[in-house]
């Protein structure tokens, strides 16, 4: 059993360690609020542009964008994996890797990884082949940076380099709930029977200003930009949360053991001041003797 002097080190140590989880806590708590508002705000504006883009594609005739095509041919694929640069944040990163991990198992494709982040990448690359390692000026990547990125993996695809992109990142669920996802954003192809059922849901057509090919050639570009951001937002909050609540777990964790560690110094400090009050009873009861 350890000593009153080393268990005041560690209680020492640990009031330490509580103070830095404390602070993390809050900072991450802080950005967790930024990233939230963001995805939150982002989300809406996606889907509607994806619903849109899919309701006029499924009724504009012989219509053909190069995102939309589709080479079964092709199986190379370009997979982009967006995880954090730090840990400490649970199984934010484990999660997502175990996720690539079982998509690269399981898909017949040609795979090169691309990576933002490098938590992931450090637990897999000797693993996969792999393709760029993206940076940015700041810690957060902003819209211009990541429509970059994805005018590069676009490049690739129109090329003919890559039949399909794809990315893998963690959906942020709530402040203690993620989803790790591996998704695809190019082809942009419709199912077949979406489309039959967006031709039966409209079965007349819309009267468009410009054209329809037009509006389809702004908005497919736009489609793809936004949906790797919203990726990127959805990768920075459910990192945010789940650093927030790793630090929540180590708080607790840290006060219940500074808790246990001063009950036992007390234990060992009541049980020296018996044994020297019984030393010095016994002695002077010798004395009286």
């Amino acid at each position: 059993m350890a000593n009153i002097k080393e268990l005041k080190k560690k209680i020492k140590s640990t009031k330490g360690t509580l103070k830095i989880t404390q602070a993390m806590k809050l900072v991450s708590a802080a950005k967790l609020n930024k990233a939230q508002q963001a995805i939150q705000t982002t989300r809406p504006y996606a889907t509607e542009l994806e619903d849109t883009i899919k309701t006029v594609s499924a009724l504009v005739q012989n219509y053909e964008h190069e995102y939309l095509k589709e080479d079964v041919e092709n199986k190379k694929a370009a997979l982009l994996v967006i995880s954090a640069n730090k840990g400490l944040c649970g199984g934010y990163n484990s999660q997502l890797a175990k996720k690539v991990r079982q998509f690269l198992g399981e898909t017949d494709l040609d795979v090169k990884v691309y990576f933002i982040g490098k938590k992931v990448r450090d637990l897999i690359k000797t693993e996969v082949n792999e393709g760029k390692f993206y940076t940015f000026e700041k810690q957060d990547a902003s819209f211009l940076e990541i429509q970059e990125v994805g005018k590069e993996l676009a490049e690739l695809f129109k090329t003919g380099e890559v039949g399909k992109v794809l990315v893998a990142y963690n959906i942020f669920e709530s402040a203690i709930a993620f989803t790790p996802t591996v998704s695809q954003l190019l082809p942009m192809s419709l199912d077949e029977q979406v489309k039959a059922e967006l031709q039966e849901k409209f079965p007349f057509d819309f009267k468009y200003d410009p054209n329809p090919k037009e509006i389809l050639d702004t908005l497919i570009p736009e489609s793809f930009s936004t949906s790797l951001w919203t990726a990127q937002l959805d990768a920075n909050a459910a990192e945010h949360g789940s650093r927030m609540s790793a630090m929540d777990s180590a708080v607790r964790n840290c006060k219940d053991a500074i808790r246990s560690q001063t009950l036992t110094m007390n234990k060992l400090r009541q049980a020296a001041i018996t044994t020297e009050l019984i030393e010095v009873v016994s002695g002077a009861e010798s004395l009286n003797a």
